[in-house]
């Protein structure tokens, strides 16, 4: 009878399997809603300001979008942003008006969009002196995608600071910092922004080594 040990080790270990590398375990435990499941008392999701939060109320909104050009329905993300006054709050309570952590995921019906309630970041001082455009950091927790990928959001509407973000342009390509940028809407008389990221293929979202 052959040993286990004496069979090459590629053989003896389970192999990845693609679709379920990061879902949909994580829905069942960070994403309740999406996930049909009842939501907590106290829960981590897409409503990071409430009304008496200082700065202008916005609305963010996307879906999350594969190599083949096909949405991406069970997409997690998690937001991280500055207040209004560009200071990041390490620490988090829901009894706070604003909190620069969320989280949203896209649905499984519909146009599967992703959706978060913040306000407009204000620009952030870096330790070296220089100002970051108004922006907001993005984690993507996907199928087939093995280790998170990060991503920034920034606003048309900015395009000054976004001239002199020294962030944004590292990317070199004007094209490519394009990806970069969410587009303005007005709905229902409230200020949306929409950014759809795409993970692969032509007009790939730039994702950033942090």
């Amino acid at each position: 009878m052959k040993q286990p040990n004496s069979q090459p080790t590629a053989e003896l270990m389970l192999r990845e399997t693609a679709s379920q590398t990061a879902g949909p375990y994580v829905h069942i435990g960070l994403a309740l809603d999406v996930a049909g499941l009842p939501e907590r008392d106290e829960e981590i999701w897409n409503r990071m300001a409430r009304p008496e939060a200082e700065g202008e109320h916005i609305e963010v909104v996307g879906t999350v979008i594969d190599g083949n050009g096909d949405l991406v329905r069970d997409a997690l993300l998690e937001a991280w942003q500055a207040d209004a006054r560009g200071e990041y709050r390490p620490e988090f309570d829901l009894e706070q008006p604003f909190n620069g952590f969320g989280r949203t995921a896209t649905t499984a019906e519909g146009a599967s969009e992703w959706r978060l309630e913040t306000i407009k970041p204000g620009a952030v001082t870096r330790g070296d002196g220089r100002v970051m455009a108004p922006h907001i950091n993005l984690a993507i927790f996907a199928r087939g995608v093995n280790i998170h990928l990060q991503t920034r959001l920034y606003f048309e509407d900015e395009a000054e600071a976004n001239a002199a973000c020294p962030v944004l342009n590292a990317v070199e390509s004007p094209a490519r910092r394009q990806t970069l940028i969410a587009r303005r809407e007005e709905a229902d008389g409230r200020v949306r922004y929409r950014f759809d990221i795409r993970l692969q293929g032509e007009g790939e979202t730039v994702f950033f080594d942090f």
